[in-house]
């Protein structure tokens, strides 16, 4: 794609130059911090309870952001918070891989991660507000698809490549902690030099200024009444509750799994390597998900949310079985792991497709990019915080002898206790089925 409009150049030449690495930028960190942290907690003898409460609550900064995101209109420019962002990242990144091998890792690297957390989603932020600013409208659209892959690149290099390295390293003898402090090294480098690439190929734009015109305190006056107004939408208790709750099982398993792929065998888990846990869950798992969104977005532009919510909540939930199956019979093959793990992922990417659209038609109308942000951080907050406490349920089940009527194996009664959660996503979709029904015909 050949995109070179007077517009384009007027900015600095083709967004080749640096929409692909702008969106790796924002795709790495994010698996930094929400995915990375599991797995090198879990080796390192961190509790499950702690290891899920702390690092899903590393979420936050994106759940929230919408909350700040109108400062980075008025304080100095997207291209400047953007540099900004990506070197104090950098830092971060170092500061995590100088603390990993420390008798305090675990208190010194999870407040460094809350740090990198808050400014990843601000930089998501000001990169997506740079994006807008830098091209026209028709130029989006053409790039759309280009951001978007990238950012999926990024994703799979971050959830499947790094745990690959650390695990290659481990087996070359290396303890845990050190391996992965190599990550983060790799991880810092790699940023330092996105920091010192996007300084001359992220283009100055003449409209990129801050916004004048308004005080910090208007703006927190406009906020307050745009977020009062969302409360005042037609259907928003049916609408809260789809959002918080639709993917209830799902924000159960998150990071359980990778803890259940990472415990040895005689503690109930499948007892993987780094290297299969990198290839089932961060190469194979990725890939399904995208390709079960991509799906997902087809079905729905062919026949409707309306015809497809059930089947998509169906596809989301009942694939966690899988979870059991293979807590039932630990021992299955590593082919056989990866292909569940894929189904299952395929599932949850085609059945968000649906909790997309709803939020989609949910913030049509006044304020919508607004309301949208809301929605989003309320589809979040349904993923967090069942999240963060899945390690406490996790461990008072064992604590409590439960696991006896599954053979000893706490993994097994908690994927059943998943599976169970699965009644609320179809309780939920036939909550939300009438607001549905009304938003379509608006549609």
């Amino acid at each position: 794609m050949r995109i070179k409009t007077e517009a384009s150049k007027a900015a600095g030449g083709s967004p080749w130059k640096w929409i692909p690495s702008l969106y790796i930028a924002e795709g790495i960190p994010y698996c930094a911090v929400n995915v990375l942290p599991v797995l090198f907690y879990c080796e390192m003898g961190i509790s499950v309870a702690e290891i899920t409460a702390w690092t899903g609550l590393l979420s936050l900064p994106w759940m929230i952001r919408p909350f700040w995101s109108p400062f980075v209109d008025i304080f100095s420019t997207k291209r400047r918070w953007t540099l900004a962002m990506e070197l104090l990242m950098t830092m971060t990144m170092l500061a995590v891989a100088l603390l990993l091998p420390t008798s305090f890792f675990f208190a010194s690297t999870l407040s460094v991660f809350a740090c990198m957390a808050f400014f990843s989603a601000t930089h998501d932020i000001s990169a997506d507000g740079f994006y807008m600013l830098a091209l026209d409208e028709r130029q989006q659209a053409d790039f759309v698809g280009i951001r978007s892959t990238f950012y999926k690149v990024a994703t799979v290099v971050g959830q499947g490549g790094l745990t690959l390295l650390a695990g290659w390293l481990e087996t070359r003898g290396m303890q845990p902690s050190g391996a992965w402090s190599v990550v983060f090294w790799c991880l810092t480098a790699l940023f330092f030099a996105i920091w010192l690439y996007h300084g001359s190929a992220l283009p100055r734009l003449a409209c990129d200024r801050p916004t004048g015109g308004a005080t910090p305190g208007e703006i927190v006056r406009n906020f307050g009444l745009t977020f009062a107004s969302f409360f005042r939408k037609r259907h928003i208790a049916a609408a809260l509750c789809f959002m918080l709750l639709y993917r209830f099982p799902e924000a159960l398993c998150g990071k359980m799994v990778a803890i259940f792929m990472k415990t040895p065998l005689e503690e109930g888990g499948l007892g993987l390597t780094l290297t299969q846990i990198g290839i089932a869950n961060g190469t194979v798992g990725v890939i399904a998900l995208l390709a079960g969104g991509i799906l997902g977005g087809i079905a729905i532009g062919h026949g409707g949310l309306r015809r497809w919510l059930l089947p998509m909540a169906a596809a989301l939930a009942l694939p966690c079985v899988v979870y059991c199956l293979m807590a039932i019979h630990p021992e299955t093959d590593f082919s056989i792991i990866c292909i569940a793990v894929g189904l299952e992922q395929f599932g949850y990417g085609f059945g968000l497709t649906a909790l997309m659209m709803y939020m989609i038609y949910f913030a049509r109308g006044e304020s919508e990019t607004s309301h949208y942000a809301f929605c989003i951080a309320f589809s979040m907050a349904g993923i967090m915080l069942p999240g963060m406490a899945a390690g406490w349920i996790f461990e008072r089940l064992s604590s409590l002898g439960i696991a006896g009527f599954s053979g000893g194996n706490p993994f097994e009664i908690y994927f059943w206790l998943v599976m169970a959660g699965c009644a609320l996503t179809f309780l939920m979709c036939r909550i939300a089925l009438p607001s549905v029904e009304a938003m379509s015909k608006d549609s």
